[in-house]
This record gives C-alpha cells, structure tokens and sequence, in this order.
C-alpha cells in the first residue's frame, strides 16, 4: 500500500504517520510519502496542480491522506481516479461545502456526528462519522519527574484559545451595526451562552438582521461552494464571539473560588485567581499539563455542536480528569459519571470543581477508566483501521 500524506503542519501528524508505522508491523507495509503541501484555502492553482498530477502519474498511490479537506486536492485526485481520504478536525470548515465535496474519489471524515448527519442528509456519500483519537502509545511514553509534577500542578487548568485576539471579526462589525441588530445579536447570543447540546444560532439569523450584517461587514460565499451568508456569520463570527465570551467568564468565575492555570496564547488575559502561562506546545508541553491537574476543563468552541474536540481526548487518553461542558458525541462512546464528568449550569460547574477536588479517589478512578478506554477503542491505530475498512471496500 502507497500513500501520500499531504504534509502540513497540523494537529496528529506525528501521531498519524507513527500508527502507519506500526500498522506496517502487522504486515499491512505501507509505504509513505510525505508530500509537501501548503495548508491554503486556494480553490485553484494551477502550478501546484499541474506538478501534483504529475507526481501522483508517477507514484500511483493507492490514495491520498490530508487531515482537513481540501477541494484544491480532491479536484486533481477526481481527475486522476486516484482516492482522496480526510480526517476534519476543525470546525467550522468551509472547504466542506465546496462542489468537490461529491467528488467521487472522496472519502471525508467528519469527528462531529451533527457535521456528518447534515451532509448526509442531502443524499452526498462521500462523508463518513469518524471521532478523533488520541496517541495513548505516545502519552503513557511521556517521562514524569517530581521537577516537572510541581511546575506543572495545578487544582484547575485550560489549555485553549480565548478568542480575545485584537480586530477579530465581531469586534470589525459591531461599530458599523446599527442599534437595533448590535442588540438582536446580543441576547441571541447571550441565549446562545444558556444552552448545551442544541445550536440555534445561524437558524435565529433573519433577513433582516443578515442584511444589516452584510453591510457593516461583508462576508461573501465562495464561488464555488453552497455555504450561505448565514451560515458564515454564525460560525465564523457569533459562535467564535460567544466562545470568547463563555470562556473568559467562566474562568473568571472558577478563578475567585479555585486556583487556575491558562495555557492560552493570549498572554494579556487577566483575572483573580488565574495565572495566565501562555501558549504550549501541543506535543512537548501540554500532556505534562494534563497528567499534572486535578481538573482539566473543556469547554468547546460553540461551532462544534456534538463532536469531540480534540482537548478531550487527548485529556482522557493522558489519564487526565475532564470536566466538560455538554457534548452528545461524548455520551455515545463514554460513560458521563465513569470516564468524564460534564456540567450543565455555571453553579453545576463550580459545584462539581469543589467535589472533585475534595474527592481525589473518585477522580482518579474516572481518570483511570477514560484512559483504559481510549487505549482500548479511540487510538490513532483503531482510527486508521476503521478508514481502511471504508476506503478498501
């Protein structure tokens, strides 16, 4: 089996590429080319295509892999029968709603079920529900010393963006509106903020108000994709604003009860209780993190509406305890009360941080139990196994 990793610099990579390894262990034997590729939103670029066509005439691989799709790649695999795989783990993800997506070479795999149920809903059969993972062969390697247990100890801590970045996109719009849509937004999204499990932001999005949106800053669809205005505003702007919001308030709060760590690389973010420690990195810092803290939090970007975001595996896989905010996929594949603990209200939140950290031993057997299963079921090994049935079939 040849393959062809489209090698950009994202989330899983080494991860990926060390299950192909072993994969190859048990006989499978793929061969891998890492083939160099800008992560770009570029819908056409035809020096890149023309040389990728060639080279794919050249290899004849057995397919292509990318995590997150790309139409720029899918359109040169169609023209080549050659099968484009991807793993999206971001969301929202444009790219999805381009015309390629029905490509038939296409074999995309969404981590979020609410993703995957509305493309499949409209009939298109290139999409496939497929949960991200979690490297536990790699976790459980990592070396643990005193040193490294006391710098990194910690009763609560978030590892995330807080989305407070200067000029983000809300923050462009909101001078230019008008009094009456800057408050519209407001309480939808203060709405927004008191529910878990249902997103009804984009549906709550009304002629009117997308109007006045689309004149204080504009947000056009691509050519060629089906994406809506609409649907832009919501996931790109307001769920990303209700995000910022939710976490800085929520870790304010715990922050003047319980001491905080923040591992976000807004470095300017404040508040009493909290100790802002910057950004880490994902690889050589943040399992340290989730192994050392009592609590490890999620709380998920509000455009993922069901998925798993990958802070929660990679939580659960280090052994680490996690504390969560409502997400349905998780209650398919764990046990809430065994594996991970999800709070329903700011009270709950603050109530079950005071129990747990009074309770060490029942924290630890729920930590204990979330990694037997990801090391079980939710490895990148059992992942890739699970796409080759797909794609081999």
């Amino acid at each position: 089996m040849k393959i062809f990793f489209m090698n950009w610099n994202s989330y899983g990579n080494i991860d990926f590429l060390d299950a192909l390894e072993h994969l190859s262990e048990n006989g499978s034997a793929p061969e891998v080319i890492k083939y160099p590729f800008q992560n770009t939103e570029k819908r056409d670029d035809p020096e890149f295509e023309s040389r990728f066509s060639s080279d794919l005439q050249k290899e004849v691989p057995d397919f292509v892999f990318s995590f997150n799709y790309y139409p720029l790649i899918s359109k040169v695999c169609e023209k080549e029968g050659v099968k484009y795989v991807s793993w999206v783990y971001d969301s929202p993800h444009i790219s999805l709603y381009s015309y390629t997506l029905i490509n038939k070479c296409n074999y995309v795999f969404l981590f979020d079920s609410q993703m995957y149920e509305a493309f499949a809903a409209q009939g298109i059969r290139t999409v496939h529900y497929l949960p991200l993972a979690a490297s536990v062969r790699r976790l459980d390697e990592v070396k643990m010393t005193p040193e490294i247990r006391q710098k990194y100890a910690a009763p609560v801590s978030f590892v995330g963006a807080m989305y407070t970045e200067a000029h983000n996109f809300y923050d462009r719009m909101e001078p230019q509106l008008d009094e009456y849509t800057k408050g519209y937004l407001q309480g939808l999204m203060a709405a927004q903020m008191q529910i878990d499990g249902m997103n009804f932001v984009e549906k709550c999005i009304t002629p009117e108000v997308l109007e006045h949106m689309l004149q204080a800053y504009p947000m056009m669809p691509n050519a060629d994709g089906v994406e809506t205005s609409a649907y832009m505003y919501a996931q790109y702007m307001l769920n990303r604003r209700i995000t910022s919001l939710e976490r800085t308030q929520l870790i304010r709060q715990i922050g003047e009860k319980y001491p905080v760590k923040l591992y976000t690389k807004d470095q300017k973010y404040t508040a009493p209780g909290v100790t802002n420690m910057g950004q880490i990195d994902y690889y050589d810092t943040m399992p340290y993190v989730f192994k050392c803290t009592d609590i490890n939090l999620n709380i998920t970007l509000r455009s993922i509406q069901r998925g798993i975001p990958l802070r929660a595996m990679d939580i659960m896989g280090c052994g680490g305890f996690l504390l969560t905010n409502y997400q349905e996929d998780l209650l398919q594949l764990f046990t809430p009360g065994e594996d991970f603990v999800y709070y329903e209200s700011r009270q709950d939140l603050l109530d079950k941080i005071g129990y747990y950290l009074e309770h060490e031993d029942e924290r630890c057997r729920v930590a204990e139990s979330a990694h037997r299963k990801v090391a079980a079921d939710h490895t990148y090994d059992i992942r890739i196994r699970q796409m080759l049935d797909v794609i081999m079939a």
